[in-house]
């Protein structure tokens, strides 16, 4: 058994993030691949953090600048370690080095959040996305982090593209995993409810998340009044985790737009809906919500930003529309059309299981992570600008690091 130690900014949380979800898909590639597996974390737990000790892992709670954690390293003694974000990487990577020097560091960057930042800023000042825009300084700390990293998983071709071509970053550090996946297949779904056996609209996301509040925003103020109007007696069904009271206020019985908060059941939610509405309009990654809704048999209408690098060159389990007016007006007439509805759910399927293969993409990443392994110090000599980042960051770093250990200790 291999050890496989993995740094948590938070606890995992699937019933509530993508980014949860996505965690434990790579925990059980790793489990299947005779790794033994540790979680650790900074963060509190919640009643929405998944029980790693059902999965036989390891959890600790650990503290930020405070030594005690070099001892746990030294004791786990991990033959790779897993950065959950290029954060953790920051407040981490050091120590890890310093202590297991020949452990394999894994970024897991779920999505790129320095261009996440660029597309919220555009938005905000109605401008298009330059590359001015895009260096910013989230973009050095993340980019440095990969950089400090053996290998970091990509979840997006989009955001591939955008590390090789625009910041020209080796692809020997870079590996495309996108969301790990089984087959479905047409029985599956027509298992689910029928089109005449679904009704209403639903939006599901995550609250803390910005681009999910603003889709609920636009999706209030732009796309819904337009719907309700073709189609007075339908509802929009809003979902997500950490419901705040800004949220509560948007709630209207008479506009049929209902907050229902956190639900612990997406296939019932998803199954009984008839079409998932994601106005995203800034972002990065994939989406899990679009995702959900291809594996319930929901068809959606999203945006081009929610749809990049979805679904390769297949066509669209719904509509993808970026003016509001044909949002609207594309959701009713799938909301209407059983035809159409019904293609929309087999392209969902096609979606799934030509491009989110858990055995094709596990054996690729297993294989990568191997390469490495055996080549690791030929790998990490070809990779120069990280260990100039390595040592000059490592040194600014530990030293803030320690004196803000000693100064807690006073």
């Amino acid at each position: 058994m291999k050890n496989l130690l993995i740094i948590g900014f938070i606890w995992p949380e699937p019933s509530s993030t993508a980014a949860g979800t996505r965690m434990l898909q790579l925990i059980e590639l790793f489990q299947k691949n005779n790794y033994n597996i540790t979680f650790v974390s900074t963060s509190l737990k919640t009643d929405k953090s998944y029980l790693l000790e059902k999965l036989n892992i390891n959890t600790y709670d650990i503290q930020l600048n405070n030594s005690s954690f070099d001892k746990l390293l030294t004791e786990i003694n991990p033959d790779a370690v897993l950065f959950d974000r290029y954060l953790t990487e920051e407040q981490f990577g050091w120590r890890v080095l310093e202590n297991c020097p020949n452990a394999l560091k894994i970024l897991d960057t779920e999505d790129l959040h320095f261009l996440r930042f660029a597309r919220q800023q555009t938005y905000k000042n109605n401008s298009k996305l330059t590359l001015d825009l895009l260096v910013n300084d989230v973009t050095k700390r993340e980019i440095a982090s990969i950089y400090r990293c053996d290998l970091s998983l990509i979840i997006s071709k989009f955001e591939m593209n955008l590390l090789t071509k625009t910041f020209k970053i080796s692809k020997s550090i870079l590996k495309y995993i996108p969301f790990l996946l089984d087959n479905i297949n047409l029985e599956k779904i027509k298992s689910y409810p029928n089109f005449k056996n679904r009704q209403h609209f639903i939006s599901i996301g995550n609250f803390k998340h910005e681009p999910n509040w603003n889709a609920v925003l636009y999706l209030k103020n732009h796309i819904w009044p337009k719907i309700h109007k073709d189609l007075p007696n339908s509802q929009l069904h809003i979902y997500g985790a950490y419901c705040t009271d800004k949220v509560l206020q948007l709630h209207n019985v008479n506009d049929g737009f209902l907050i229902k908060g956190w639900t612990d059941n997406l296939e019932k939610v998803f199954t009984n809906s008839k079409i998932c509405l994601a106005p995203i309009q800034f972002g990065a990654g994939l989406k899990g919500k679009l995702i959900n809704a291809m594996e319930f048999g929901t068809p959606s209408v999203t945006t081009s930003i929610g749809a990049e690098s979805m679904s390769g060159n297949l066509k669209w389990n719904g509509f993808i529309c970026d003016d509001p007016n044909e949002f609207a007006l594309k959701a009713v007439e799938l909301y209407k059309n059983e035809k159409i509805w019904e293609n929309s759910q087999v392209k969902g399927i096609e979606i799934i299981n030509k491009c989110y293969s858990k055995l094709k993409f596990s054996k690729k990443l297993i294989r990568k992570i191997e390469e490495i392994t055996n080549n690791l110090e030929a790998h990490r000599q070809h990779n120069f600008i990280g260990s100039i980042l390595q040592y000059h960051t490592l040194k600014s770093t530990k030293y803030m690091s320690k004196w803000i250990e000693e100064k807690n200790k006073n």
